[in-house]
C-alpha cells in the first residue's frame, strides 16, 4: 500500500466489487458506460477508482433518473448510478456491513442483508398483539434537519466514527 494514501484500500477489494457488480448486471449511468464498455479498459478504469478512493478523492457522480411505472398508473424515480460508483459503493459496503452489523439492533430491517420489508412487516403484526404503543423513528430526517453540531447529534456522529474506524467531520 503506498503510504501517502490516507485510506487503505487493497486493490483486490476494488476488484472483488467490480466482480459482484459485474454479476449484478445492470445498466448504464449517467455516462453511458456499460458493464461491458468499463470491462473494455478494465485494468485503467479499476486503477483511477481505486486511486480516488485510498486518496479520498472519489465524488460519486450524479445518477440516471428512470421513472418506473407502478401498479396504480403512477411512476417512482429509480436512480442508476454509473458502473464506477457501483464498484465504489461496494467497496464501501464491503468495509462497513461487517463492522456494522453486529451493531444493528435485532428489529432493525432496512437495506440489510438477509431481511426484508416482509420481515418487518410480520415482526410488527405479532407485536401488534402484544403491545398498545408504537415507536416510529426517522433518523434521516432527523440528521437532514439537525444541526450537526448539536450534543445529540454529535453524538451519534461521533458514535458511527468509533464503530466504522472513519473518521466523521461535523
Amino acid at each position: 500500500m503506498d503510504e501517502a494514501k490516507p485510506f487503505d484500500i487493497p486493490k483486490r477489494e476494488v476488484w472483488e466489487a467490480f466482480k459482484k457488480v459485474k454479476a449484478n448486471q445492470g445498466a448504464a449511468g449517467v455516462d453511458g458506460q456499460s458493464i461491458a464498455d468499463f470491462e473494455a479498459d478494465l485494468a485503467n478504469n479499476l486503477y483511477k477508482l481505486w486511486n480516488r478512493l485510498s486518496s479520498g478523492s472519489y465524488f460519486p457522480p450524479p445518477v440516471r433518473r428512470v421513472d418506473i411505472p407502478k401498479a396504480d398508473g403512477g411512476t417512482r424515480p429509480l436512480g442508476i448510478p454509473t458502473v464506477a460508483d457501483r464498484v465504489a459503493q461496494e467497496v464501501a459496503r464491503r468495509y462497513l456491513e461487517p463492522r456494522l452489523e453486529p451493531v444493528f439492533h435485532a428489529d432493525s430491517y432496512g437495506y440489510r442483508p438477509g431481511r426484508s420489508a416482509i420481515d418487518a412487516v410480520r415482526q410488527a403484526h405479532q407485536r401488534c398483539w402484544r403491545y398498545d404503543w408504537v415507536l416510529d423513528l426517522d433518523v434521516k430526517a432527523y440528521l437532514h434537519l439537525a444541526d450537526r453540531r448539536s450534543m445529540p447529534c454529535a453524538k451519534l456522529i461521533s458514535a458511527v466514527g468509533a464503530t466504522t474506524g472513519c473518521s466523521i467531520s461535523t
